[in-house]
């Protein structure tokens, strides 16, 4: 049976850091396009480190474990990550701030990594993907946590690279992850965790990130309810920008979600020790809830769309409404105007300015006039 601890709609959500990051993700695409014009012309596989300003600090994470043994401690040096083959049990080193080209470099020297590998982790506008080396499985998924400072969701690349004793993940920055209730699995050997493999890990991260798209998708149909509620009692302007910041927020998801279940799909097919039969009968779980993701994100851009043509009938019909009393009033305006423009010209022999009871008659006449075309658009229902 599988570990699950929490059900997919009750997710807790995820915990936050207090770190800043780019107001607008255009910003971001434009600083990744720069990180890009740097390396031209240089070989594959380099690693450029930013600027001090820019390197993230670097955090080492390592939980050491098997059936009957635990270990958990933050590592003091590079030597601390390197697992021998020998090792028994399962490593799982987790790197916050992939960033750091020098660490990457030492590590993927000490673990015989692919330049290209520890390229890719430390590019992080990388698309979902995964890879099979001679000696381990390098995959990239995106995880997503819902970030409450800028009311918008935090995407961050992680890297999963799957040894035949060892994990180790990569994650851009410190301070959000999603990762904390694996780790109390893990400390408290609940469940049959601790007498898995390396493999069933990667699955545990891979299903961790997979969990939290459910508590961002339930935070989106939160909001499109509201919205839904506001455009059919009063469409605001407000309403619309709301729709367009959900549609970029399901975007994301769907960008985060689709490639990754072509992840799942093909480490269910491939025939490599790294992978056992039995981790990837959990590996169907993760992929289903990955459809269930992309269907529901689909369902609800889908909504959004519709909402938006509520918006814009709504607006066309409240135009027309008034459109139509002005037309009306106008209508209305129209012999009363052409009367007072008549009796308003200065000839000598108008014999009805003469009448003592010329005014108040015109004046009675124009009202009967009035009345006589309301009625009359009452009964042609135009009002």
């Amino acid at each position: 049976m599988s570990e699950k601890t929490t059900k997919k709609s009750k997710t807790s959500p995820a915990k936050t850091g207090t770190k800043q990051r780019p107001k607008r993700r255009s910003i971001r695409e434009s600083l990744s396009l720069l990180y890009s014009s740097k390396k031209a012309g240089m070989p594959p596989g380099t690693l450029l480190n930013p600027s001090e300003a820019e390197k993230p600090s670097t955090k080492v994470h390592i939980i050491e474990f098997d059936e009957y043994r635990f270990a958990e401690n933050d590592a003091d040096s590079i030597n601390d990550c390197i697992v021998s083959s020998e090792k028994p049990g399962v490593t799982w080193i987790n790197i916050d701030g992939s960033g750091n080209a020098d660490l990457l470099e030492t590590l993927g020297k000490s673990y015989g990594f692919h330049p290209l590998v520890m390229e890719d982790i430390m590019d992080t506008d990388q698309r979902p993907k995964i890879e099979w080396y001679q000696n381990y499985i390098f995959i990239v998924a995106k995880m997503l946590c819902w970030n409450s400072v800028d009311a918008e969701i935090y995407r961050e690349q992680v890297g999963i690279i799957i040894g035949s004793n060892y994990v180790i993940s990569f994650q851009e920055k410190a301070g959000i992850d999603v990762f904390d209730p694996l780790r109390e699995r893990i400390r408290s050997s609940k469940g049959t965790i601790r007498k898995q493999g390396a493999d069933y890990i990667a699955y545990a991260l891979l299903d961790a990130i997979v969990d939290n798209y459910f508590t961002i998708l339930e935070s989106a149909g939160e909001k499109v309810e509201d919205v839904e509620n506001i455009l059919l009692s009063n469409p605001c302007q407000e309403a619309l920008k709301t729709i367009y910041a959900l549609k970029r927020e399901l975007l994301v998801i769907r960008k985060s979600a689709w490639p990754l279940r072509a992840v799942i799909t093909e480490m269910e097919k491939m025939e490599t020790p790294y992978i056992r039969h039995s981790t990837k009968i959990f590996l169907r779980d993760v992929y289903d809830h990955l459809f269930q993701v992309i269907e529901t994100s689909e369902i609800f851009r889908d909504m959004l769309s519709g909402m938006y043509d509520i918006y814009l009938s709504s607006i066309s019909y409240k135009t027309n409404e008034i459109m139509k009393t002005l037309a009306i009033i106008g209508t209305i305006f129209m012999p009363l105007t052409f009367l007072v423009g008549l009796y308003g010209m200065n000839f000598k022999h108008m014999p009805e300015l003469d009448l003592p009871w010329a005014y108040p008659t015109l004046l009675i006449f124009m009202v009967v006039i009035a009345i006589s075309m309301i009625g009359w658009f009452k009964v042609k229902k135009w009002i």
